[in-house]
Order: C-alpha cells, then sequence, then structure tokens
C-alpha cells in the first residue's frame, strides 16, 4: 500500500510531539531531491544542489510561517538558505572525507526514537505522509544529520579545553558577578518568540517566526527535555535569546529585588521551583519560555574554589570557545570549496551586476 494512501486515527498528543520533533529534524536538513531536472540552483564541489532539492528544503524550513511582505524580502529569504544548504553538503563532504559518515545502527537508533511516540507503524507513516516524506527520506536526512553532528563533536568539541588559568583569569574579570549583596537566583532558560530573529542565535538556526510555530516549538522542547534531554544542549541548538543561547541558556544571577518586577507568570513559576528542577512552559507577552532553576544563593561573595562557581565558569569559557571554533570552522571550509551559487548569479543579473 502506498504511504499517501494509510488511513489512521489522529495522532495522540506524545505522537503529535513527535511530528513536531520530526519537522525540527527537517528544519536542519531538508528532504532528500527526487528530480534531477529542474535546473541547478548552486554547486559544491562538483555536487549539484537542484531547484528541485532546494524548493523542498525551502518548504521544509518556512511551512506554516507567514510569507515574505515583498519580492525583495522573499528573495533574501531565498538567498539565506541556499547559503545554509550550501553550508550543509560543505559540512556533509568534509565528513565523508574524514570517515564519519553515520552507520546503519546509530541511524536504526535514532529512528527508533521518531518511530516510538505513536500508535503504531501506520500512524507513524500517515505523519510522514502529511509532511510529504517517506521512510527513505527520513533515514537519508538521519543519516546526514547524525553524521554532521558526528563531524562538530571531532572537529570542533573535542578541540576544546579550558585551562585553570582562563578560569580565574575569566573570574577575575566578572568579579562583581560573584559578589552578591542580597539572594540571588541563578537560572537558565531555553526562549521562542513568534517573531523571526535576525540573526538566529542557536546552533541549528532554527526559529520560530509567528505564534504557531512559537507554541509548536516550545512543546517539542518541553518533551525532549521530559525524556531528560540535557537542557543546556537543547537551549544552544534552539533558543532564540541571543544573551544567554551560547551558554547553555545560562542567564547568570538575577537579584531577588529585580526578578520581583518581572512579569507575574515568570515569578510564579520561579517560586514553585526547586535547584535543578525545570518549570512547565510560560507564556508572556508572544514569548514562550522554560525556566531552570540552577540554584539560590545568598548574599554575600562566592570563592573561585566553589565547585559551582567552577564549573559555571568552565561552561562559559567553554561554551565561547565552541561558537568561536564553529565561526572559523565553518569560514575554513567555505574558503577551500569550489562554489557556484546560481540563484544568486540570477539575481545579480536581473539588477545588471555583472554587466
Amino acid at each position: 500500500m502506498p504511504v499517501a494512501t494509510v488511513k489512521t486515527s489522529a495522532p495522540g498528543p506524545a505522537a503529535a510531539r513527535a511530528v513536531m520533533l520530526l519537522a525540527a529534524l527537517l528544519a536542519l536538513s531538508g528532504p532528500a531531491c527526487r528530480d534531477a531536472g529542474g535546473g541547478i540552483a548552486a554547486t559544491v564541489n562538483g555536487y549539484k544542489i537542484t531547484f528541485a532539492e532546494f524548493e523542498a528544503y525551502y518548504a521544509s524550513r518556512h511551512r506554516d510561517r507567514e510569507q515574505p511582505e515583498n519580492p525583495e524580502q522573499a528573495q533574501m529569504l531565498r538567498l539565506n538558505l541556499l547559503r545554509e544548504l550550501i553550508d550543509r553538503h560543505i559540512m556533509l563532504q568534509k565528513a565523508e572525507s574524514l570517515g564519519l559518515m553515520a552507520v546503519d545502527d546509530e541511524v536504526e537508533r535514532q529512528l527508533e526514537g521518531y518511530r516510538s511516540p505513536f500508535d503504531g507503524n501506520e500512524e507513524f507513516l500517515a505523519s510522514l505522509a502529511e509532511r510529504g516524506m517517506t521512510p527513505a527520506d527520513l533515514r537519508l536526512e538521519t543519516r546526514r544529520n547524525l553524521t554532521i553532528r558526528k563531524l562538530f563533536n571531532k572537529e570542533i568539541s573535542s578541540r576544546v579545553t579550558v585551562t585553570e588559568e582562563e578560569l580565574r583569569a575569566d573570574y577575575e574579570q566578572n568579579a562583581a558577578a560573584f559578589t552578591f549583596p542580597e539572594q540571588q537566583v541563578h537560572l537558565a532558560q531555553i526562549l521562542v518568540t513568534e517573531v523571526e530573529e535576525a540573526p538566529v542565535p542557536n546552533l541549528l538556526n532554527d526559529d520560530a517566526a509567528d505564534r504557531k510555530a512559537a507554541r509548536e516549538k516550545i512543546e517539542m522542547l518541553h518533551e525532549r527535555l521530559q525524556n531528560g534531554e540535557n537542557f543546556a544542549i537543547l537551549a544552544q541548538n534552539y533558543s532564540e535569546d541571543p544573551d544567554s543561547t551560547p551558554n547553555g541558556g545560562d542567564m547568570g544571577y538575577l537579584a531577588q529585588s529585580s526578578l520581583e518586577k518581572a512579569h507575574i507568570n515568570l515569578r510564579r513559576a520561579v517560586a514553585a521551583l526547586q535547584p535543578g528542577e525545570i518549570s512547565d512552559i510560560v507564556e508572556t507577552d508572544g514569548q514562550y519560555r522554560i525556566l531552570r532553576l540552577l540554584s539560590i544563593e545568598t548574599a554575600g561573595r562566592r570563592e573561585f574554589s566553589d565547585p559551582a562557581v567552577q564549573q559555571q565558569l568552565r561552561d562559559r569559557v567553554a561554551n565561547r570557545k565552541r561558537q568561536l571554533l564553529r565561526a572559523a570552522f565553518f569560514d575554513v571550509e567555505r574558503s577551500g570549496a569550489s562554489i557556484r551559487n546560481y540563484l544568486a548569479e540570477r539575481i545579480a543579473d536581473e539588477y545588471g551586476l555583472r554587466d
């Protein structure tokens, strides 16, 4: 029976959230190319990105979002997304050259995580069909995403080290941050907004652009946290707060007096938490948050020898290094790649830039 003809009842809440998880997967990658005859959007070291592949990627990234207000914005969005797709193929080619392609066992474990919330295989296949995907599409994109993750772990995360001298220097440069005249609350957050961010601050360039997309995204993230995923990693990958996202969502220490000026929904959420706990979804004026209470600190100075201080410093310095190394890694690989962007050339020609 073809996938598109599978009929099943509406998925339950857990399965619905799994569909959102699949959407988040596609936001990084995009469905496989099925039509090589629709023209070439770009080439990357000889690999041809067809317009069919690009349009599928565009649809996966911009599904259910408001369309650009004018043709210029629409073209700018297309150029940005094509650059993302070009970068993705550069990373895949690099991973292949290093022998880092994901193996079948790794792919199957990830796929099982996507299948498990559904009530049987038919419901799972129907959910894929609704998003224009086949099981083969999903398997291919899962392999690609795992491959890129392995590349980042080897080329970026494994190279980040933090010395005692760096910790102490950061502590001295931020001494005021470790001296509290009153009780402090140490919070981390994952923030999702209903407006587009420019630039998107998270590692996966994942941005909700309207209320519906924002709500679905925050629910997907809350479900993943409930299933035991790491708060800091999810914040780095998905949060839309430019200040805290690079630090794994860590907002630092907030004085009790300043917290009392915050939105009532935020105050209630924090008051209900014990250190280490994660809040329910908190909505405030078009913004959605998940909060994590890291600690409550009494007034006074926190010493460098405090293990919690050292861990905070280590996370902050390591996150800064990962962000820097990731940016440099992308730039180096781009500079060494043979790239031709036919879409950009077409736009340039329309305005006579290459006459």
